[in-house]
């Protein structure tokens, strides 16, 4: 895992996406789900950890990471979710466990409530689920999209970068910040950059908030105490409309929790996977397609 390079690939309905799997086959499956501006990437260490004991399924959504971009895409959350169901027929899992942060929240939550995919437990990580969201800048370039995008590629390149720094609390290694960032620099990359942003339309999370009530699956949700882009208040809220949905908050971490603390971070979904049962029993789980 340690090269990320995400070998194998899709053909959605949205373009090609790239992803992996880790872990001893036919171990209870975990599928992972990224956020945005970001990539697989992020989980990379909660992944090895977990693909001790279950089988790790990851991908870069259609328009992020190593999936394929192009003019025209539609990159929005919806677009997404049908995806992501694509995928669960794809890989054959009836009924995985779901792991999420960020948009990768309201992925999960509306292939659940819209699209019937079923999950065996939940996980929402600092995610997007609740109006209001998206920061000033967010807004503001979600607004102008156009001339943005227009930007020469060093000061873009800087944007992205500042940008991608504030989800972080302590701070990323510099390693870490020029792989986040590196999908978006080349001139496909800035045009994707603006294009997920200027799809980023709330009223998809509108479409299922009201729902979040008739959720019957075990859900944890964690937060990270110093979350500047969703403030920790919003993650109580969230958990306080799903059906007997655990929270946990953890200190000292911004919005990028699984790079922020990661340790902790897989401590809290281990605790939680214990006691929904997923221990080393045998999945639904057939070879991909």
């Amino acid at each position: 895992m340690s090269d990320w390079l995400l070998a194998e690939t899709f053909r959605s309905t949205c373009g090609e996406v790239r992803w992996g799997s880790f872990g001893p086959p036919g171990r209870d499956p975990v599928v992972l789900l990224h956020g945005t501006p970001f990539s697989s990437y992020v989980w990379r260490g909660v992944a090895r950890a977990l693909a001790r004991r279950h089988q790790l399924f990851v991908w870069d959504m259609p328009g992020y990471g190593l999936s394929e971009k192009h003019s025209g895409q539609d990159v929005s959350l919806a677009a997404q979710s049908r995806v992501f169901t694509e995928l669960l027929a794809h890989w054959a899992l009836s009924e995985p466990t779901v792991i999420c942060h960020d948009f990768g929240g309201a992925v999960a939550l509306r292939a659940h409530l819209i699209h019937g995919a079923r999950y065996r437990a939940l996980a929402l990580v600092d995610v997007v689920a609740l109006a209001l969201w998206g920061s000033p800048f967010f807004r503001l370039v979600r607004e102008h999209a156009e001339v943005f995008e227009q930007l020469p590629s060093t000061l873009h390149g800087a944007l992205v970068r500042e940008y991608v720094s504030s989800a972080s609390s302590p701070g990323l290694h510099p390693v870490v910040l020029d792989r986040l960032v590196q999908p978006w620099l080349d001139g496909v990359g800035q045009a994707a950059f603006y294009r997920q942003i200027a799809q980023a339309d709330q009223a998809y999370t509108d479409e299922v908030q009201d729902r979040y009530g008739e959720m019957q699956v075990p859900t944890l949700v964690c937060w990270g105490v110093d979350d500047n882009w969703i403030p920790e208040s919003k993650g109580r809220e969230l958990a306080a409309l799903i059906p007997g949905a655990r929270f946990e908050a953890i200190p000292g971490a911004g919005h990028l929790l699984p790079e922020d603390a990661p340790a902790e971070l897989t401590a809290a979904l281990v605790a939680f996977l214990n006691d929904a049962g997923q221990g080393n029993s045998a999945p639904k789980l057939h070879a991909p397609r």
